[in-house]
């Protein structure tokens, strides 16, 4: 049986669910609590603490228990895509090569990247276009904006209000 529960987070609501002994999902979908699932928010203190601090700018990784599960080829990216250091990009490509896929599967990586169950935790938030423009993102593209502002890889947008 999966257990979760939800945090309040800067960038709105947050889902964990987990097995139990391991991290299974960090969503901005808190609606995909599945019926069966019990809440239980003590059993995931230790990643609210660690999300908190990566949220105040204190922390630049996770130490967490994680159990990504997909296929193989989705669990190769998502390893790759964990050795992205914090306050860097890469493109889909580059990540691509990394995984040992062809060229032409660079649309195969997008769609592994865009399964990510791991929001956050697992940084597909750090991967974008050849070009460096941001592109998909489950939380939605503001918050990828957000999440890359925070580790200073982009500037903080200035709004007009005239």
């Amino acid at each position: 049986m999966d257990i979760y529960t939800t945090i309040d987070s800067p960038l709105g609501e947050i889902l964990f669910a987990g097995d139990g002994s391991a991290l299974t999902r960090v969503s901005f979908d808190v609606a995909a609590v599945r019926a069966g699932w019990r809440r239980e928010p003590a059993a995931f203190a230790e990643a609210e603490r660690q999300l908190g601090e990566y949220f105040a700018g204190e922390r630049t990784s996770f130490d967490l228990p994680v159990a990504a599960r997909g296929t193989a080829f989705q669990e190769r990216v998502w390893a790759a895509m964990a050795t992205i250091p914090y306050g860097t990009t890469t493109s889909y490509g580059t990540l691509a090569a990394r995984v040992g896929a062809p060229a032409d599967r660079i649309r195969a990586v997008g769609a592994a990247v865009g399964a990510n169950p791991l929001l956050v935790v697992l940084p597909c938030h750090r991967v974008v276009a050849a070009n460096g423009a941001l592109t998909g993102y489950a939380g939605g593209l503001e918050r990828k904006r957000e999440l890359l502002t925070l580790e200073g890889v982009l500037q903080p947008q200035l709004w007009s209000t005239s």
